[in-house]
């Protein structure tokens, strides 16, 4: 597979050469840059994310347009001309400057524009640079605004994210489920699989959007999760470069580019990590009818070297913008797990057998990404037409050495009594073709449609041996070798209708999609077959009560399709006491979500109130069934889930000195598991709880405190246990704000764990994970 892998790395990489290519053959003339500050007329502060675009005389298309910078800074290059200049933010009324004839450098110097009222689409905070910003769909995240995301990947950016819940394993649960579609760029792609791979210095926002509209996926119980990489808006030529070393010789490095110009955009990026961990994790396990108690023991070690390259361009032509997409990553995971295991009788205490389990296992891990996308304008800006065509590959092989020694409670070489190895060859291939259309039917009315087309197959190859002492050579199990192949094909139309008026925004949608889904496990010629077509409503109003305050609803009816690796039957063989597998029977959960709110928004704050309302029919969660002795741990659709809530999020400016951000979110939770072996009705209420501040200390330098605490969770036999954690950071800029040196200190009070505890009538499990969490990283970064 690594020769194909090669292939297609090669093949994507001489795509995205030509594209680029032909954009450098482009040039243009000397052009004058159209510099400012943009603040709002009342409070003085500077406006972020405002669009700046420069029109020619009698143009309606702009020849070049930028946003401001956190200072509220623009700064645009145009040839010599007579000019327009206009100045758009939701929120803000539109601003022109025109007549601005450019036959020089010109400053314009403070520009004030006027605040209205809000509308449907987005409620944005001046004062400062958040790490988030709440909308009517849900929040966009700002990476960059919360220091503990530094030197860390994905997953980190997540775990500070208000609502959301990472576990030990990556998991991510949003208002507590963990269905969630999870895009980047706003496309599906197997490089989410495992995003403690994705670095989180690639990432520009995340998009979460709580019930996504009929435009969206209907996939995905939680809701949608967008991963916008880096690409390089400003023109001219940009960079940047940026480095963290951190505790057990942890690293992570970068540089990227962009290069624009009024016809073109050219952009990359590079990002090494090397990444080293260790844990511990305990488990008790008692069986009451057997009368036998398990106690195991698990030390890990682990390494992750990972290489990621994101590549693209655009380039403009009349009304027409033509981009290309590029990524590709290839990570090297080696770990050593070593597993202590204790069996005895429960009443007595008397031992019935000691062995060890040690597993020496490395994974290679290619990915590559490709995506041509087509925008066209009109003289009318509210009309739009987009279609997109990707790729997305992946190949992971993976190896498992495993020594066993039985009667023995260390992992010495003399003790060895048994060795078993596993060979885990997959590939991922996925892809999209979409096209989307707007059309404004009068200036407070619009229709929205699209047909979108995912074609996806999965193949993964498992073989299983066992070392014999007669053939003095390792012989393929065939009971437990199998080969797993997963296609499917949905279709999809989408309709949205939408209007506005000067108090209430609302749009009403419907998403029709057919599905086409086949599993086969090749050596034993199990074949499951399932089709059917959905239709999912969806709605949003905002209703403007005021300048500052408005309500929303939003309804949508959603699946949420099983995941490959849950249909996949294969056994996790590191422990084989305790065994993780997939269930090919999975149907899709079906899902009603509610949510009604409302929105404050001042000059130097904001604060979202949402109560949210969820039921789920065959909800998936997973069910531990014991079998001769041994734990297996599968999902299973349970009847029915309900969960509804209520979720505070806020931010705002306590002092020009102090920021405070953060979120709460409470919900009940009633998860009806009594269809399944050892399941009953379980209910119980969580929360779960973000807090951002932000300090502006003398001499230029920032401080930070970043607190996370999620509560005990039910599950369908049992519950996690609470969790929590305090990050602190402080940062120094120099060099003008070029560059920057930053200390973070992850898990002051080395508190961040997972644990829970499972109880059934047949049997009891208490469990315990804890990885090395208090990192010290030291961070530089300098742009240029």
């Amino acid at each position: 597979m690594k020769t194909l892998t090669s292939y297609f790395f090669i093949k994507s990489i001489l795509l995205g050469a030509f594209f680029l290519q032909s954009i450098f053959s482009m040039g243009q003339g000397d052009t004058f840059p159209v510099k400012g500050k943009v603040v709002d007329a009342d409070s003085k502060q500077p406006i972020i994310f405002m669009q700046v675009a420069l029109f020619k005389e009698g143009e309606d298309l702009p020849l070049t347009y930028s946003d401001t910078k956190e200072n509220g800074e623009f700064e645009l290059n145009a040839p010599v001309g007579n000019y327009k200049l206009n100045f758009y933010l939701i929120g803000y009324d539109k601003k022109t400057i025109t007549p601005l004839q450019l036959s020089a450098s010109i400053d314009l110097g403070i520009i004030e524009v006027v605040s209205e009222n809000q509308n449907l689409e987005e409620i944005v905070v001046q004062a400062a640079k958040f790490p988030f910003r709440a909308d009517v769909e849900g929040i966009t995240i700002n990476p960059e605004a919360n220091m503990s995301n530094l030197g860390g990947t994905l997953l980190d950016i997540l775990r500070n994210t208000p609502s959301i819940s990472v576990s030990d394993d990556g998991t991510i649960a949003l208002r507590g489920s963990t269905g969630t579609n999870i895009l980047i760029n706003g496309r599906n792609s197997s490089l989410t699989q495992n995003l403690d791979q994705l670095p989180a210095s690639a990432v520009e926002q995340i998009k979460i959007i709580n019930n996504p509209n009929a435009r969206f996926d209907a996939d995905a119980e939680g809701g949608v999760i967008d991963i916008i990489l880096k690409k390089g808006e400003d023109l001219g030529t940009n960079g940047s470069g940026e480095l963290t070393y951190g505790t057990r010789g942890r690293m992570n490095t970068g540089v990227r580019f962009n290069h624009r110009t009024i016809k073109y955009n050219l952009y990359g990026g590079y990002n090494y990590r090397d990444w080293r961990d260790v844990g511990k994790r305990t488990s008790d396990r008692i069986l009451f009818e057997e009368d036998e108690r398990l106690l195991q023991e698990t030390d890990r070690e682990s390494q992750n070297i990972g290489h990621t390259f994101n590549y693209g361009g655009d380039y403009y032509f009349g009304k027409n913008i033509i981009s290309y997409e590029g990524v590709f990553t290839t990570n090297v995971d080696s770990q050593v797990n070593t597993l202590y295991s204790q069996l005895s009788r429960n009443s007595t205490g008397e031992s019935i057998l000691d062995f060890v389990r040690r597993n020496n296992e490395t994974e290679d891990d290619d990915g590559v990404d490709n995506a041509i996308i087509y925008e066209r304008t009109f003289d009318n800006p509210d009309q739009s037409f987009r279609f997109l065509a990707s790729s997305s590959y992946r190949n992971q092989y993976k190896v498992q050495n495993i020594d066993i020694f039985n009667n023995s409670t260390e992992a010495n070489e003399e003790n060895l009594t048994g060795q078993e190895r596993g060979f885990t060859d997959e590939t991922r291939n996925i892809y999209v073709f979409q096209a989307d259309y707007t059309q404004p039917l009068s200036d407070k009315k619009k229709i929205e449609t699209g047909l979108k087309s995912i074609l996806r197959e999965f193949d993964n190859d498992f073989v299983f041996q066992r070392f014999q002492e007669g053939d003095q050579d390792f012989v393929t199990d065939p009971k437990v070798s199998n080969r797993f192949i997963y296609k499917d094909q949905v279709y999809a139309g989408y309709f949205i209708y939408a209007a506005s008026s000067d108090k209430i925004d609302y749009s009403f949608g419907l998403r029709g999609e057919y599905t086409n889904l086949n599993t086969e496990l090749i050596n034993t010629n199990e074949i499951n077959k399932q089709n059917y077509l959905n239709l999912f409503p969806s709605a949003q109003v905002l209703y403007k009560l005021n300048e500052e305050n408005s309500l929303k609803f939003t309804y949508s009816r959603r699946i949420d399709r099983p995941r490959p690796w849950r249909l996949n039957p294969f056994p996790d063989i590191t422990d084989s006491l305790s065994v993780r597998r997939g269930n090919p029977n999975l149907q899709p959960e079906k899902i009603h979500s509610l949510e009604f709110g409302h929105m404050l928004n001042r000059a130097k704050s904001s604060f979202t109130t949402n109560a949210f309302f969820r039921h789920v029919d065959g909800q998936v969660d997973m069910i531990t069934i014991i079998q001769d002795g041994i734990s297996y741990m599968q999902p299973e659709n349970l009847n029915t889930a309900v969960s509804y809530g209520l979720e505070l999020i806020g931010l705002g400016e306590v002092r020009p000195w102090w920021n405070i951000s953060g979120g709460l979110t409470m919900f009940r939770i009633i998860v009806d598991g009594s269809n399944v072996e050892n399941g009953s009705i379980n209910k119980g209420f969580a929360w779960n709880t973000k807090l951002t501040s932000d300090f502006k200390l003398p001499f230029g330098i920032n401080f930070q405190i970043v607190a996370n605490y999620d509560s005990p969770e039910i599950e369908a036999q049992g519950r996690d246990l609470a969790q929590y954690f305090v990050d602190a950071n402080v940062m120094k800029n120099f060099f003008n704000n070029r560059g920057s040196l930053a200390l973070s200190v992850r898990d002051i009070f080395d508190t961040r764990r997972f644990a829970g505890e499972n109880r059934t009538a047949s049997f009891s499990q208490d469990f315990y994970s804890k990885n090395e969490t208090r990192i010290f990283l030291l961070s530089a970064k300098f742009n240029f």
